[in-house]
């Protein structure tokens, strides 16, 4: 019995760890403050300010090439900069389409706003969600 219950308290000891471990590289797969302020800097960008994190995205307002002020959002995994003066490429039709090739159902409130894509819909696990989607591709950059 003490052999039986040792054994489980490995197994649980290891399974936490292994949580851990896989917790701290979902966190890791998140650009951190300052390698974002280099994503930007090496993009052309100056005088970055207001750098902050909300809704799954990083938020910045600067100054771009061409010295116009510019409010940026980036995609925490990738980079990706999207300038609020950007131009779509896509349609809402087209936005709605690949919306619903990544899963989402009952897509509804589909703007265009600061050169991104906007929308509510319900994700693959039926949860009500907004999102922001690429203005280019029509991927989902970030939910809240």
């Amino acid at each position: 019995m003490t052999n039986k219950l040792a054994s489980l308290t490995f197994t649980l000891a290891l399974g936490t760890l292994a949580l851990g471990v896989s917790g701290a590289a979902t966190a890791q797969q998140a650009m951190t403050e300052p390698q974002v302020q280099g994503q930007l800097t090496a993009q052309g960008y100056t005088k970055v300010h207001d750098l902050k994190f909300k809704d799954g995205m990083w938020y910045a307002e600067a100054k771009s090439a061409n010295g116009d002020r510019v409010d940026l959002r980036i995609d925490a995994r990738t980079g990706q900069v999207y300038p609020d003066e950007q131009v779509s490429q896509l349609s809402k039709q087209d936005v709605r389409a690949s919306l619903e090739t990544q899963g989402y159902t009952h897509v509804r409130d589909v703007e265009f706003e600061n050169g991104m894509w906007k929308a509510k819909a319900d994700n693959p696990a039926g949860n009500h969600v907004k999102l922001k989607i690429d203005a280019t591709s029509g991927k989902v950059v970030g939910t809240y």
